[in-house]
Parts: C-alpha cells; sequence; structure tokens
C-alpha cells in the first residue's frame, strides 16, 4: 500500500488543476499559478522568471535566483519541473541568505540539483554532478550519506529517476533538523545531513537554460530551533541595483562606445570609455543615507606605477630621510566607489600597500582635521590578491562613512566635513593610454552583486 506522501505527490504530479482546497491539512501554494506573489527575484532581470500558462518560467539569464519572500526552517517542499532542452540545468537551493554570496550569482545554501539527464554522458555522475544530487555551496557545509560522489563532497542518488526533457519530473523535499530527504519522482533517492545553514530562503535557480516549474506547494513541520548561527542572512532591506544584464537604472556615459559592459550578471570595464566629457557609470537615482554591498574584482594590473606610496596610518606619507616620499615602482589598476555624486568622496579600489578601503581625495585634504584624515585610512589591508573578487559593504550615515572590505572593518564611522547630503553612487574610470600603452594606473574593473539598502535615521 502506497504512504498517503506518495499518493499526494502522485495526485499532485498528474494533476495541473489540483485545488487549493484539495491540498492535505498543512500544506500551501508557494506559486498561485497567476503571478510571482510570494517570491523576491534577487539578482535577476525582469523577464529571467516570468509566469506562463501555471507555470513559473525561467529563461536561464543571467545566472542568479528567485527566493521565497519567507524564510523557512523545517518543512516538505514539493514541485513539478522539467527542461525545455536536453542537458538543462537549474536547481532548488534550500535554506539560502537573503543576496548572493561574494563574487557569484548564488547564495550560500544547499542546492538540490535540477538537472535534465542528457547532462548525463557516461561517467560524468559517477564523478561530478547528476540529477537529484544534493551539495553545498558558497560557504554551507553538509555530510553527504549513501552514495557519495568521488570528492566526498555531494549526496549521489541511489537511482535515477528523472525523465527527460521535455517530460515533467516531481521533487519531493523534505527539511527537517539540518538533514534534507528528496523523493524523485514518488521514491526517496538522496539524503544529507548536518546542512548549515538549516533556516532560510527556498529559492529556484537561473542557470543558462529554459526550465519550468509548477505545482509548488510547501508544509511547515514543527521548529528544531535554529540557533542564529546556523540561520541564514536575510539582508533584510537590501535591493539590487544591477539586473546582470543592461544598464537600466544606471547613466551610460555618452559616446562610451560599449567600453561600459553588462553581460551574465557583471558589469565590465576595460578603462578606455571613449566619452567626451565625463566618463563614470552613474546610478540613476540619487541616495542620502544607505547600506551598500558591492562585489568587484581587478582583472589585471598592467601598468607598472613607478609613484606607489608608503601610507602611513596618520594618512601621510612615509618620508626618507631627506624628508621626501617614499615611492616604490609595482604593478597598479585604480578604481573606486563615488559616493553621493562626489569625485572627492570615493572608496578607493587598487593596489597600494595601504589597501583598498581608502578615501583618497580625503585624506591628502590638508584643510581637513588630522583625525578625519588618519580616520580614512584603512586600519588593515584586506584585499583579496588581482583577479579575486572582494566585497565592500559600505554605510553612510548622517555624514559618518564605515567601510567593510572582505569582512573586516577598514574605516570606521569617520565624521567627514561637508559630505555631500545627497547624489547618485558611481564606479569610477581611471586610466588613460598613449599611442598603446598606458599612461596612468586603469580601472580593468568588473563589478557584481550590487545591493543598497536605504537607511532613515
Amino acid at each position: 500500500m502506497r504512504s498517503p506522501s506518495i499518493l499526494f505527490s502522485l495526485l499532485l504530479f498528474s494533476n495541473p488543476a489540483f485545488s487549493a482546497d484539495a491540498l492535505p491539512a498543512g500544506f500551501q501554494r508557494l506559486f498561485n499559478g497567476r503571478d510571482l506573489a510570494g517570491w523576491v527575484p534577487v539578482n535577476v532581470a525582469a523577464n529571467t522568471f516570468t509566469v506562463r500558462d501555471e507555470m513559473i518560467v525561467t529563461s536561464g539569464i543571467p545566472t542568479g535566483y528567485m527566493r521565497s519572500e519567507k524564510m523557512y526552517e523545517n518543512f516538505v517542499f514539493e514541485c513539478d519541473w522539467r527542461h525545455m532542452k536536453s542537458g538543462g540545468n537549474s536547481g532548488v537551493f534550500v535554506w539560502g541568505d537573503g543576496i548572493p554570496a561574494m563574487g557569484t550569482g548564488y547564495t550560500r545554501g544547499i542546492e538540490v540539483q535540477v538537472l535534465d539527464h542528457g547532462f548525463n554522458i557516461p561517467g560524468k555522475n559517477e564523478w561530478y554532478t547528476t540529477n537529484g544530487d544534493i551539495f553545498s555551496i558558497w560557504g554551507a557545509s553538509m555530510t553527504p550519506t549513501g552514495r557519495v560522489a568521488n570528492r566526498g563532497s555531494r549526496s549521489f542518488p541511489i537511482e535515477d529517476r528523472s525523465n527527460g526533457s521535455p517530460e515533467w519530473n516531481h521533487y519531493r523535499i523534505t527539511g527537517n533538523n539540518g538533514e534534507l530527504r528528496l523523493e524523485v519522482n514518488g521514491k526517496e533517492v538522496t539524503v544529507a545531513k548536518d546542512c548549515v545553514p538549516r533556516k532560510g530562503f527556498l529559492c529556484l535557480e537561473s542557470e543558462g537554460s529554459e526550465c519550468h516549474f509548477k505545482n509548488i506547494v510547501l508544509k511547515e513541520l514543527p521548529s528544531s530551533h535554529t540557533p542564529p548561527e546556523q540561520t541564514a542572512n536575510p539582508y533584510e532591506g537590501f535591493v539590487s541595483l544591477f539586473d546582470g544584464v543592461d544598464f537600466e537604472g544606471w547613466r551610460v556615459p555618452d559616446g562610451d562606445n560599449n567600453h561600459w559592459k553588462a553581460k551574465d550578471g557583471i558589469i565590465d570595464y576595460d578603462a578606455q570609455s571613449e566619452a567626451p566629457g565625463e566618463k563614470h557609470l552613474w546610478t540613476q537615482k540619487e541616495f542620502s543615507n544607505y547600506s551598500l554591498i558591492l562585489d568587484w574584482r581587478i582583472k589585471e594590473a598592467p601598468f607598472q606605477n613607478p609613484n606607489v606610496r608608503q601610507i602611513l596610518p596618520d594618512g601621510s606619507d612615509a618620508l626618507d630621510a631627506e624628508g621626501k616620499p617614499v615611492a616604490i615602482t609595482q604593478p597598479d589598476a585604480d578604481s573606486g566607489v563615488l559616493l553621493n555624486g562626489s569625485e572627492k568622496h570615493q572608496v578607493n579600489i587598487w593596489c597600494w600597500p595601504i589597501g583598498s578601503g581608502e578615501m583618497y581625495g580625503v585624506r591628502r585634504d590638508n584643510s581637513l582635521p588630522a583625525q578625519v584624515r588618519a580616520g580614512v585610512t584603512p586600519s588593515q589591508k584586506a584585499d583579496n590578491p588581482i583577479g579575486k573578487w572582494n566585497r565592500f559593504e559600505i554605510t553612510v550615515l548622517k555624514g559618518k562613512v564605515t567601510v567593510v572590505l572582505n569582512g573586516k572593518t577598514v574605516i570606521k564611522e569617520v565624521e567627514i566635513p561637508n559630505f555631500p547630503t545627497k547624489g547618485p553612487i558611481g564606479l569610477q574610470h581611471h586610466g588613460s593610454k598613449k599611442e598603446g600603452q598606458w599612461t596612468s594606473a586603469p580601472a580593468l574593473m568588473q563589478y557584481r552583486n550590487i545591493f543598497i539598502k536605504e537607511l532613515h535615521p
């Protein structure tokens, strides 16, 4: 005799019009079949997730995700899914954060793989991935069980029960006290234990190909009182400033000629804008008080700068025995985040020994008090190596600026005289070329995951 859960799964899977009144006790619909009410697109375009014929359709472009409005701890989650091309890739993220992990389009959490079996060429599912495997991503953790991937980090299904594109499949995912159990088309095949986080958002993934979801329902189970350190970060109040595909909401310099580029979740800049005037990239909206999260990386540093200074903790240049600034020659690239419409009030990105996060224009202004110039000098170098992603968390509140770089506070609540009360946020152009050679440090940069939370003191 089949269990009630399997009977429910089969009924839901076979009947797209299954009414809300007929749902078993405790179940609720997470998708109403008409719109995306109850869901929040995180770092994707307006047309990445849409509704058609009572289905959620993801285009797969850009890579990213859409999350539930509410965080969940213990639950039973069910959905139907299908891919529209052989080898298509998507996923259900469980217990995810409110914004992506640094340098990627995806959240920290546990992924339940949604993969068309056309991807599984002979031998592939023995060492890399397969439909129905469960694995931790981007800083989350878990203990694989059962059939474990050769790499030792994924729980693989004990049986391949998925249907190939364009046929439908049914998932039943049970999360309880940090344990995940997956049933594919009516039979349990994969288990993962000791998951951290074990409370967070449920998410649908966009990963390069069209995928459909429908009949999305959930039943909450009793709490197991997850502690804060095992709970996802909701990043409450943060909204995206970049949709990953174009510059909607930004002002591209007139005459730029496509040197500022937006593609697949990333803003790319080659420091060669052809705009005759200002070349910075600015938001269209102006901001006053806010917390800004922004990921960045220097692609390369091709310019040999002969005038890199050693900066002391008070913000002044180190001097030699003759009283001249100590200068060294090293590879350099230079950019920054411009605050409240001001080039002077920029949070610097560069290769100097003092590290990124300093406010060059403020530090070099000798008319300002010594404590201000020292305050905008980084207390430590927190940069990752060139080519690696970094994350700024910049807070502007009533003229005070705090900068956190890669989780380390490098500038703390510095009150800056005459700080602009309101203005757009900018990504800086820097660098110039002459006869094919860089004559100043170029901003060869990439940016992604730009989120802002407006503050109302």
